[in-house]
C-alpha cells in the first residue's frame, strides 16, 4: 500500500469524512482562542469554563434547546460564580476557579445520570467525534464561523485588552465587555470541542496550540496563525494515527498536540531547553579557545 492509499483509505468513510472536518474545524477554532488565553494567562479559566458548561449542555439537551445556549449560561455563571466566592470570601482566585468549576462538573455527571435519553451523554465527557452525524458537523461548522467571525473583527481589540487592559480603557473600549466576549467566545469553542474531544479534552486543545505558538514567536500577529496550524497538522495526524492503531480520536489528537509541544519545548529554534543548552556549550567552547 503506498503513501495516497494511506491517506484515502480512510476518507471512503462518510463518517471518518465528517471526523476530518469536525477535528479540523474544532481543533482551529480552540487554537486560535488558545493564543489570547495563554497571553492573558487565562489557562485555569478556560478550564473551568470548558468543564462547567457541562450541566448546561445536559439541560439543553433535556430541554431540546440548542447546546450553545445551555453552555453560554452555564459559562457565564461559572465566571460570576467565582467571582462572588472571590470577593466575598478569604478564598484566593485559584482555589474558587477549583470549587466552581469541579462543584459544577459533577453536577453536569449528576444531570447525565438521571435524565433520561436516547443518546449516551456520556460521549460529551470523552468526546465521539467518529459518530458525529452531519447535524452535528452542521452545527460545529455554524458555531466556529461565529467563533472566527467575531475573532476577526474583534481581533484588535482583544490584543489591546491582553496586553493592556487600562490603555484599552483610556482610548475608549470596555474591558469588561471585551472580557466577557472572550468568556462567551470561550463557552462557544468549549461546545465545539465537545464533540471532538469530549469536555475531558477540552482544556488541552485551548491551552496547547497556544503554548507551543508562544514558545516559537514574540509577535502576537504570528502566533495566531501558528497556533491553528500546528493544531490543524495535529488533527489530521491524530486522527489517521487514531484509525490505522484503532486508538481513541479525540485523545490521539490531543496527545498529539502534546508531542509537538514537547518537541517544540526541547529542540525549538530559540526557546529549546536542549538547544539553549548546546548554544550555552558552543559559546562556551568559544570562549575557551579565544
Amino acid at each position: 500500500m503506498n503513501v495516497v492509499d494511506l491517506l484515502l483509505e480512510p476518507l471512503a468513510y462518510e463518517f471518518m469524512s465528517r471526523a476530518l472536518l469536525t477535528a479540523l474545524v474544532a481543533s482551529v477554532v480552540c487554537a486560535l482562542l488558545s493564543c489570547w488565553l495563554v497571553l492573558i494567562g487565562w489557562s485555569l479559566m478556560g478550564d473551568a469554563v470548558s468543564h462547567a458548561v457541562l450541566p448546561g449542555v445536559v439541560i439543553a439537551y433535556a430541554f431540546g434547546l440548542p447546546f450553545a445556549l445551555g453552555a453560554v449560561v452555564f459559562g457565564f455563571l461559572a465566571v460570576a460564580l467565582i467571582g462572588v466566592v472571590r470577593d466575598t470570601s478569604r478564598v484566593k482566585e485559584d482555589a474558587a476557579i477549583g470549587i466552581v468549576f469541579t462543584t459544577l462538573f459533577a453536577l453536569g455527571l449528576v444531570l447525565i445520570s438521571v435524565i433520561p435519553s436516547q443518546t449516551d451523554l456520556a460521549h460529551i465527557i470523552f468526546g465521539n467525534l467518529l459518530g458525529v452525524s452531519r447535524a452535528d458537523l452542521v452545527q460545529v461548522v455554524a458555531l466556529g464561523a461565529v467563533v472566527l467571525v467575531v475573532v476577526l473583527v474583534k481581533r484588535r481589540d482583544l490584543t489591546l485588552y491582553a496586553f493592556d487592559p487600562t490603555h484599552a480603557h483610556t482610548i475608549g473600549l470596555n474591558p469588561r465587555l471585551l472580557g466577557a466576549t472572550l468568556l462567551g467566545l470561550l463557552a462557544l469553542t468549549s461546545v465545539v470541542a465537545l464533540q471532538a474531544v469530549g469536555v475531558v479534552l477540552v482544556v488541552a486543545m485551548l491551552i496547547i496550540p497556544g503554548a507551543t505558538a508562544y514558545l516559537l514567536t514574540d509577535r502576537f500577529g504570528r502566533m495566531l496563525v501558528i497556533a491553528p496550524v500546528v493544531a490543524a497538522g495535529c488533527a489530521v495526524v491524530g486522527l489517521y494515527a487514531s484509525y490505522y492503531l484503532d486508538t481513541a480520536s479525540g485523545a490521539t489528537i490531543v496527545l498529539a498536540q502534546g508531542v509537538v509541544f514537547a518537541l517544540v519545548y526541547l529542540v525549538g529554534p530559540r526557546r529549546g531547553v536542549l538547544t539553549r543548552w548546546v548554544l550555552a556549550r558552543a559559546r562556551a567552547a568559544q570562549v575557551r579557545r579565544a
